[in-house]
C-alpha cells in the first residue's frame, strides 16, 4: 500500500479531510479518487497504490458528513455543493503537481457526483471512470422517500464483494456509516439524477463506465438507463459476470484495475520528447 499523507481543505459544510498518495518517483498524472456513500476515502488505499505503483499522484477527500469530515452524518441536501467541495481538492492536486494531466475515478454515490462532475468540468480532464455508478434510475431511492420513516436498515456486507473479508471489514471499519439514510440526503440524490439527465452526455472528455453484473445494491439495470443519456461519443463500458457492488474489491479487482488503467493510458496526453 502507498504511502499516505492526511491533510485538510475547507468545504462548503466544514472542514474536510483529504488524502494524498505519492509515487516513488516524480509523478506523470494525477488521479481524483472519489467514495461513496456512508464510507471514506481511507477505504481506496489498495486503488491508490495501484495508481501510484503507475506513476500517479492520487488525492482524495471524505465528503461532508463522511468519514474524518466535518459535517452531520451522511446527511447531503444538495449534490452541487459537493461537486464544488470536490472541485476544491482538484485544484488542491493541480497547485501541488503543475502542469499534470488530471484523472477522475468516482465509485458508487462517488460516480454520480463524478458524473455531475464530468458534465461541469470535463473539459479539465483527461479522462473520467464511473464505477458501480448511481445514474439514470435507482429504486432504492424511490421506494425509500415512498415511506412514511425510513428504516434502519444497514447495507448487508455480503453484497459488496465475494471476498467476505471485505465485508468483514467495512462492518467493523468505525468511520462507515451503519445507520439508515438520511432522507434529505435521498431527496438531494433524487434532484442529481435529475440534473445529470437533463444535462445529457459528456462530450467533453472520454468515461468509462464500470459495473458488477451481480450488483445487488446499484443495479446495473438502472445505471444503464442512465448510460443512454450519459455516454458521449468517445464513452466505453465494461461489466463484469459475477462481480458485485464494490468492484475494486472484489476477488477479480486486478482485472478491473487493469483495465481502469488501459483507459487511462489511452488517454492520457502524449508526452513531450525532452
Amino acid at each position: 500500500m502507498a504511502a499516505v499523507t492526511d491533510f485538510e481543505l475547507t468545504g462548503h459544510g466544514g472542514s474536510l479531510h483529504a488524502q494524498e498518495w505519492l509515487p516513488d518517483g516524480p509523478p506523470s498524472y494525477v488521479a481524483l479518487l472519489c467514495h461513496g456513500y456512508g464510507e471514506h476515502i481511507g477505504r481506496y488505499g489498495w486503488v491508490a497504490g495501484r495508481l501510484t505503483a503507475d506513476g500517479a499522484a492520487v488525492h482524495g477527500l471524505d465528503h461532508v458528513g463522511h468519514g474524518r469530515s466535518e459535517g452531520e452524518r451522511v446527511l447531503i441536501e444538495d449534490f452541487e455543493p459537493v461537486v464544488e467541495d470536490f472541485h476544491g481538492l482538484e485544484e488542491h492536486a493541480r497547485h501541488r503537481n503543475p502542469g499534470l494531466p488530471v484523472v477522475l475515478i468516482g465509485h458508487s454515490m462517488g460516480g454520480v457526483i463524478a458524473a455531475r462532475y464530468a458534465q461541469r468540468y470535463g473539459a479539465r480532464l483527461a479522462c473520467a471512470v464511473l464505477s458501480g455508478p448511481v445514474i439514470g434510475r435507482w429504486d432504492t431511492v424511490t421506494q425509500l422517500l415512498a415511506l412514511d420513516e425510513i428504516p434502519d436498515t444497514p447495507i448487508d456486507p455480503a453484497i459488496l464483494s465475494r471476498d467476505p473479508s471485505v465485508g468483514e471489514s467495512y462492518v467493523a471499519d468505525p468511520l462507515v456509516w451503519h445507520g439508515p439514510f438520511r432522507r434529505p440526503t435521498l431527496e438531494a440524490l433524487d434532484a442529481c439524477l435529475t440534473s445529470i439527465t437533463r444535462a445529457g452526455s459528456v462530450e467533453s472528455t472520454p468515461v468509462l463506465w464500470l459495473h458488477g453484473e451481480e450488483d445487488q445494491l446499484v443495479p446495473r439495470a438502472g445505471s444503464a438507463e442512465g448510460w443512454e443519456t450519459l455516454a458521449g461519443k468517445r464513452a466505453q463500458a465494461t461489466s463484469y459476470p459475477g462481480a458485485r457492488h464494490e468492484i475494486f474489491n472484489e476477488t477479480t479487482k486486478d482485472e478491473v484495475l487493469d483495465d481502469v488503467l488501459a483507459f487511462v493510458h489511452a488517454h492520457l496526453p502524449a508526452r513531450t520528447p525532452r
